[in-house]
């Protein structure tokens, strides 16, 4: 029998250590696509609190919480800078 970790469970586990989730994040940074961004950040708001713990502390309702980090998402700047912070991150430049 197959005793490994399930992929998504691990992922979860990582992202709930601050260093891992920023550079989670600016690994999807670099994609030019924005919905892969989201994603990510979806990713860590779920493993660093969860969607209504962290739209709570981000001043924000649960559904626009999950409005805002779906693919379909157009967050602005105010809104994902509320977002980070409510997990405890926030946005830096880096030259490249």
């Amino acid at each position: 029998m197959k005793t490994g970790v399930n992929h998504d469970d691990w992922l979860k586990t990582q992202l709930a250590d601050a260093e891992f989730a920023a550079e989670y994040l600016n690994a999807a940074g670099e994609d030019d696509d924005p919905k892969t961004y989201l994603t990510a950040l979806r990713q860590v708001v779920e493993a660093r609190g969860g969607i209504a713990s962290v739209a709570g502390k981000a001043d924000l309702s649960r559904e626009t919480l999950y409005r805002t980090l779906s693919v379909r998402g157009n967050p602005t700047i105010k809104t994902l800078t509320a977002v980070l912070k409510a997990t405890g991150l926030k946005f830096g430049v880096t030259a490249h």
